[in-house]
Parts: structure tokens; sequence; C-alpha cells
């Protein structure tokens, strides 16, 4: 079973970074879109699919909010929300482990990826 693993941000997170986060989260809540919390802590890698053996695209920082426009199933993570074959699509090819994501449901809650 692969693990998902939380990494912590080092201080280099540049406040670009953290600029762009607050752009696309504020793009998201007002273009209607619901957003949920990642796991508090730490931050989340973000991969190109639906698995741990795919690459990481960005590193989500702590406190970050995601939206989760389609989810689809992939390999089975375990973290502080169970453990989960359940893969969120936050953005085109961007994917994190809903182990990591605070939906409140422990299925899904969007349409399955096509």
């Amino acid at each position: 079973m692969a693990v998902e693993r939380m990494e912590s941000v080092e201080s280099v997170t540049s406040t670009e970074n953290r600029d762009e986060e607050a752009a696309a989260t504020s793009s998201a809540a007002v273009a209607g879109l619901v957003t949920y919390p990642i796991a508090p802590g730490a931050a989340l890698n973000v991969r190109s699919g639906p698995g741990t053996g795919y690459r990481i695209v960005r590193v989500l920082p702590e406190g970050s909010r995601v939206s989760i426009f389609c989810q689809t199933p992939g390999g089975s993570v375990s973290g502080p929300y169970g453990t989960t074959s359940i893969w969120d699509n936050i953005s085109n090819g961007e994917y994190v482990s809903d182990a990591y994501v605070k939906t409140g449901s422990d299925g899904y809650i969007a349409p399955r990826c096509s």
C-alpha cells in the first residue's frame, strides 16, 4: 500500500506561490465553486495523475483550500481523513488524494472524471 506523505514546507516557499494560491482560492470563491480545506499542519503533494507513482507537479502550502472538479479511483492512500483510493482532480492534470482533503464524506462527492 502506497502512502502519500504530507511534507513540511520550509520557509523557502516564495511569496509569489502564496499569492498564486490566494488568487486561485479567491477566483474559485468568485466563480461560486465549493472549496475544501486540506489537512492541517503540513503541505500536500499535487500529482500529475491519481496515484503516488505520478510525478509531483507542485506542493500546496499549509492552509490551502481546493475545488474538486471530478474524482477518480487510483492508488490507495492513508491520511488524516482515512484510507481511500479516491483522487480529487483540482485542476487540469492535477490530483490530490482525498485522504488529505476534508470533504465530510468517505465516498465520492463530485462526478467521476471521464
